[in-house]
C-alpha cells in the first residue's frame, strides 16, 4: 500500500466498481418499469376488449345498426333486402 501506483489502482478499481453497480441498478430499474408498463397496457387492453365485446353483443349480428330514418345500415355494405314496390 506504500506504493503510489498501487493506491491509484485501488482507487480506480473502487470507482469502476461503483460505476458498474450504478449501471446495473439503472438497467434493473428500466426492466422493472418496462414490465410494469406492459402489465398496465395488458390490463387496459383487456378492459377495452371487454367493452368492445359488450358493444358487439348489444347488436344482433355485430355490424348492423338500426336507425329509424335510414333503416338498417351495415359497415360492409351488407346484402340487399329486396326492392320495395313503388306506388
Amino acid at each position: 500500500m506504500n506504493d503510489p501506483s498501487t493506491l491509484w489502482l485501488t482507487v480506480t478499481n473502487i470507482a469502476l466498481g461503483a460505476v458498474t453497480l450504478i449501471c446495473i441498478v439503472a438497467v434493473g430499474i428500466g426492466i422493472i418499469q418496462e414490465l410494469a408498463a406492459r402489465a398496465k397496457k395488458r390490463a387496459t387492453l383487456s378492459k377495452l376488449d371487454q367493452e368492445v365485446s359488450d358493444l358487439v353483443a348489444s347488436f344482433n349480428d355485430g355490424h348492423a345498426f338500426d336507425f329509424p330514418s335510414l333503416g338498417v345500415t351495415m359497415a360492409d355494405g351488407g346484402e340487399e333486402l329486396g326492392k320495395k314496390e313503388e306506388r
